[in-house]
């Protein structure tokens, strides 16, 4: 009887050994990668609501956690927002998955930061022509590096955008493979590499970007909120998992 309560005892600690040394060898090898996960899954630890709605300064973008996902759903109460990281990044590879609603329009935000003083610039629009307009931003407003989640016919999901001062800055227009990468109501995965000036942006795997730009070399994510605008907007929902970063 003690010799088979023993072999049990055995048995036992070979085993609870055999899980310790697999997590040690998973952990030791996960900071070897380099890659840190920026959503645990279940809470909004580490972001932050960044509310952008100057005529509701009390609205909060709606945000939450469901089924290991970020759920961004569009209200009719708040025009715009975004939810943003507490820590700023400077060099890095970032990647994630995001699902939309074809109505909607959204982006993740890299480098970013907000005006401390009413500032102005001249933005080129999203249109055809590539319109410049002179533009005002108030201080508080989020400007930086953006890389697009478009699923209209436009198609410019993946593209290198920049609210808050000079707007489009490489867009897919002619670029017919960077176009169709991204899949319209599915899940899509973005790798987006930033190191020194040179940007680089892949939408499943489709290079979308490749260029190099001096205006920010450091700030936080964000995952950019657009409120409703019209009643058939209304409760649509942006989806976001799997957002991990390593940075460089």
């Amino acid at each position: 009887m003690n010799f088979l309560k023993s072999s049990a005892n055995s048995l036992l600690l070979t085993a609870l050994l055999i899980v310790v040394t697999t997590l040690s060898c998973r952990n030791k090898s996960a900071k070897q990668d380099g890659w840190v996960d920026l959503f645990d899954g279940k809470t909004l630890n580490g972001w932050k609501v960044l509310n952008q709605d100057w005529t509701h300064p009390d609205s909060k973008p709606d945000f939450y956690v469901e089924n290991n996902m970020i759920v961004c759903n569009t209200t009719m109460n708040n025009e715009g927002g975004y939810l943003v990281t507490d820590k700023s990044y400077s060099d890095f590879i970032l990647e994630f998955d995001v699902k939309i609603d074809t109505s909607l329009n959204s982006g993740l935000q890299c480098r970013s930061r907000v005006w401390e003083k009413d500032t102005s610039s001249i933005y080129v629009a999203g249109d055809a022509q590539g319109t410049k307009v002179p533009s005002k931003w108030r201080a508080g407003y989020v400007w930086g590096y953006q890389i697009e989640v478009d699923p209209s016919r436009r198609a410019w999901s993946g593209g290198l955008y920049e609210p808050g001062n000079r707007g489009w800055i490489v867009t897919l227009a002619g670029n017919e493979a960077a176009r169709n990468a991204f899949k319209p109501l599915d899940w899509n995965h973005y790798k987006i590499k930033m190191d020194g000036n040179k940007i680089q942006v892949w939408v499943n795997d489709i290079p979308t970007v490749d260029t190099t730009d001096d205006m920010s070399s450091s700030g936080f994510l964000g995952l950019q909120f657009h409120g409703a605008f019209k009643e058939w907007q209304k409760d649509k929902k942006s989806m976001w998992k799997n957002i991990r970063i390593k940075e460089l």
